[in-house]
């Protein structure tokens, strides 16, 4: 539990030099990166060794193109992979949603575990393992308050298995994203052409009849 519940995004320079921080903080990936099959890989596979190196303990989670990620150790190590963290060109839109001195750790055992928060990639058994996260789906954290992101940590550190997809499924969902969020503003436009273009197409008919 934090030690200050007043205070939940703390100043660096605020925090004792020895004290055990917690740092959480959501960003979207790049277009780039989410049509990148192994950018989840990557990013698992440089935080397990870093972090183990470092002591440094946390769950970072993705959905919806979106990450958060929980940072526990001492405020020299979690200061110092935020600096890396925050200019790698992988991702944009970084946001601070908590920063805060804690008592213990809330992911000791955890060691940055990876967790794809997506409804339609999860087994059965992860469904009903993860009821309780239905109020923070679909994905999106940018915004949270103090409180409700707390609220989410408590309820994915109870995880006795994280959910978990293939990086070809996540790509996948990543491309279909992209298709959605480039299709929406245009909705009206796309139907009126394929309208159109059938008109055409039984002209031709007819013409040709």
């Amino acid at each position: 539990m934090p030690l200050n519940h007043t205070n939940r995004i703390m100043k660096w320079d605020d925090i004792d030099d020895s004290a055990l921080v917690q740092l959480v903080y959501v960003s979207t990936l790049t277009l780039g990166s989410r049509l990148s099959t192994s950018i989840f890989d990557e990013v698992e596979g440089h935080a397990r060794n870093y972090n183990q190196q470092h002591n440094i303990t946390g769950t970072l989670c993705y959905g919806n193109g979106h990450f958060l990620q929980c940072i526990e150790g001492k405020k020299s190590d979690v200061f110092n992979l935020q600096e890396r963290i925050f200019f790698d060109s992988r991702h944009k839109n970084v946001e601070v949603l908590l920063l805060q001195v804690i008592n213990h750790r809330s992911f000791a055992d955890w060691r940055m575990r990876l967790l794809f928060l997506e409804r339609w990639l999860w087994s059965p058994a992860t469904k009903k393992q993860a009821v309780q996260l239905s109020p923070f789906l679909p994905f999106a954290p940018h915004g949270w308050s103090s409180d409700r992101t707390e609220q989410f940590l408590q309820i994915i550190k109870t995880f006795d298995s994280p959910p978990h997809i293939k990086a070809a499924g996540i790509t996948y969902n990543a491309l279909g994203n992209m298709v959605r969020h480039i299709a929406a503003p245009h909705q009206a436009f796309l139907i009126i052409q394929g309208f159109l273009s059938i008109l055409l197409v039984v002209a031709l008919i007819l013409l040709y009849l």
